[in-house]
């Protein structure tokens, strides 16, 4: 067994490296502090940060119509309108609104030739919205509808 000594004797601790010192806080909490303000007076004061010409965003504009027709002497009444024609399938809005927008077309042909028209159907000779839904027009006034617009 060994002596009393050696039993009781406590193991010799083992040497740790040193703690380096705290670094103080003071320099984030300062950082935050005048972050804070900026934003602050920045808000009230309604101010912002001038944005380079380079970066703003050009409104874009409306197509222009290609040498349309001039517009009709008098525009149909709604007693005046012929039937839509019958595509053979359902339409993609309920029957009520492409109704009215076949209406529109045939009394406003002066606001549908400014409607761009974005199915790619120009491909096919359609210069402007009008041509979607009206496919002619007589001397009097009268529609061709044009079966494009039912789908």
């Amino acid at each position: 067994m060994g002596s009393k000594k050696r039993r009781n004797r406590q193991p010799a601790a083992e040497p740790t490296a040193p703690t380096p010192p705290a670094r103080p806080q003071w320099p984030l909490a300062a950082l935050a502090i005048v972050i804070g303000i900026g934003t602050v007076w920045t808000i009230s004061s309604g101010r912002s940060a001038p944005v380079p010409e380079s970066t703003v965003a050009q409104a874009p504009v409306a197509p222009q119509p290609v040498a349309a027709e001039p517009l009709p002497a008098r525009v149909p009444t709604d007693e005046e309108l012929p039937p839509l024609p019958y595509a053979g399938y359902p339409t993609a809005r309920p029957l009520e609104v492409v109704q009215a927008a076949y209406r529109f077309a045939a009394q406003h042909p002066e606001v549908m030739r400014y409607v761009p028209c974005y199915c790619g159907c120009e491909r096919s000779g359609h210069h402007d919205n009008e041509d979607c839904f009206v496919s002619a027009r007589d001397a009097n006034g009268q529609v061709t509808w044009s079966a494009h617009g039912l789908g």
